[in-house]
């Protein structure tokens, strides 16, 4: 029998989420490196030139590898025989855990955890509580898994009841097309099968907490059904042709993981879990001897690139930018952005069409200005601003019409794809939207020299702020005439794979 500790159980919790914050696992870094080198799509090459650029600065610099510090899972495997020396809960000392984490002031975390879900939404400012999964199992030690998982990619977590009958994996190859670029790929797809629904859901989320291991299994063969299906998968998803960012390439995934379990006869439930390229997860075991250790990786195993972001790039002076220039730009251009960018997400977007809407002055002059859509992370030290990447443009396409058409906006930066309506209504104004790569918020954050806000300050990192940025790297993703980039990519890719014929989403 084992004695744990309180406090040794809510500082490993605690030490471990900073840990992952900064430091992506080595077989992930390993894995885009390869990725890397054998892209052939320039722009999807790009991408994952400037995440493996970053992660190496989040390495060096214990800063976040992404603004979104993500929302905090937890897996528990509890010895029978472990005895706590503890008053609070084990939710309650996870959560505690969390809380230290995410007010480090070292390196604070971006707190993403809204209260009231459907109500008033509140900020929790500490990103607590966490979401924990707990098992009882033989033995006398602790065995803890846990994640820090970005919303993007969450938001792209997909769920079906099958008949007993359907396929799998056509299932999940229609899926892919659907998910575009929103949860930041490449990264790594994890797929639960049976149970009950929430069982699959669960299964397909613990499975991405595995290491990497796609080379191994195909040296060995596969031993199960499931394993026959990862590689399945693995082969066909890549071969759908949405790469990096979901620009188009070779490498959409990085790994496919699969769990199963026992289901009822009259049912097949099946979930698909993506994670992002700003995987962050680990490991350890608690015996009742301390708290956890976790010793730093070696730097060596991340690549030291020196990519020119300004090869083949334009500069674009924002504070004298007009339509008139804008209509030069064509869709996969890359544009490096000076000058003056508004940003706002969510939040702002609504009350800034409310307020169109009730015929109210607006705090912020939209004149020929870019929207950054983006929650940064609270600087430290000499900082203008913290790890500062793009959050998805879908979710301010609701808001579009009225930006580009009563507020003087001509255009937005983000990550991933517009609607399909977006792509018309931003073609009707001759406006334009931007990406930056998701997963490279501390290399972003670089190229901002200067911060202030100028309204709606009670938002926090939904606020609206002006940046003062120099030679900011984005890629035109919907050019003035309604060109996007995120179809022409992945559609030109998927030819020249050649494997599946899949219809264009």
């Amino acid at each position: 029998m084992s004695t744990v500790k309180q406090e040794d159980f809510i500082q490993s919790i605690a030490d471990a989420f900073q840990f992952i914050s900064y430091y992506h696992p080595v077989d992930f870094i390993k894995a885009m490196a390869e990725a890397y080198e054998h892209e052939e799509s320039p722009a999807a090459k790009n991408a994952i030139a400037q995440i493996l650029i970053n992660a190496r600065m989040a390495a060096e610099g214990h800063r976040p590898i992404c603004q979104d510090t993500g929302i905090a899972v937890v897996y528990l495997k509890v010895g029978m025989n472990v005895r706590w020396e503890a008053t609070l809960s084990v939710t309650d000392m996870v959560s505690e855990g969390v809380r230290r984490a995410y007010t480090n002031k070292e390196n604070p975390l971006r707190g993403s955890i809204v209260a009231d879900p459907d109500g008033a939404r509140k900020n929790t400012r500490d990103n607590s509580p966490a979401v924990v999964h707990m098992e009882l199992v033989q033995g006398d030690k602790i065995e803890v898994k846990l994640a820090a998982k970005g919303g993007g990619s969450e938001s792209k977590t997909k769920f079906a009841v099958l008949n007993p009958s359907d396929s799998v994996v056509d299932w999940v190859l229609e899926q892919i097309p659907t998910m575009g670029g929103d949860w930041c790929p490449p990264g790594m797809l994890g797929v639960g099968i049976g149970g009950t629904p929430e069982k699959a859901m669960v299964l397909a989320k613990e499975s991405i907490l595995d290491h990497l291991s796609m080379h191994e299994l195909k040296a060995r063969g596969p031993k199960t059904h499931a394993e026959e299906l990862r590689l399945e998968l693995f082969e066909k998803v890549n071969a759908l042709g949405m790469g990096a960012q979901g620009l188009g390439g070779l490498t959409t995934v990085l790994d496919v993981k699969v769990l199963d379990y026992p289901t009822h006869a009259v049912m097949k439930p099946v979930a698909i879990v993506p994670n992002c390229a700003a995987t962050r997860h680990l490991e350890f075991t608690l015996d009742g001897s301390g708290p956890a250790k976790f010793e730093p990786p070696s730097l060596d195993n991340w690549p030291k690139l020196n990519i020119d972001m300004a090869a083949g790039a334009r500069r674009v002076d924002l504070d004298k930018l007009t339509k008139t220039e804008m209509a030069n730009w064509k869709a996969g251009d890359r544009l490096l952005l000076n000058g003056k960018l508004l940003t706002g997400r969510d939040a702002a977007h609504k009350r800034i069409v409310d307020m169109v809407a009730k015929g109210e002055k607006l705090p912020v002059d939209f004149t020929n200005k870019l929207i950054y859509y983006v929650g940064p992370v609270d600087p430290v030290r000499d900082e203008v601003v913290g790890p500062a990447g793009p959050t998805t443009s879908r979710r301010m396409d609701k808001f579009m019409e009225t930006m580009l058409g009563k507020t003087g906006l001509i255009g937005s930066v983000g990550k991933s794809e517009r609607g399909a309506q977006t792509v018309e209504t931003i073609k009707k104004h001759g406006g334009a939207h931007l990406i930056a790569v998701g997963g490279a918020a501390y290399l972003v954050s670089k190229a901002i020299r200067g911060s202030k806000v100028l309204a709606f300050a009670d938002l926090g990192m939904e606020a609206i702020y002006e940046f003062d940025v120099k030679d900011m790297p984005v890629t035109v993703a919907v050019d003035p005439t309604g060109n996007a980039v995120h179809d022409s990519g992945p559609r030109e890719w998927r030819s020249r794979i050649g494997k599946i014929p899949v219809k264009v989403v």
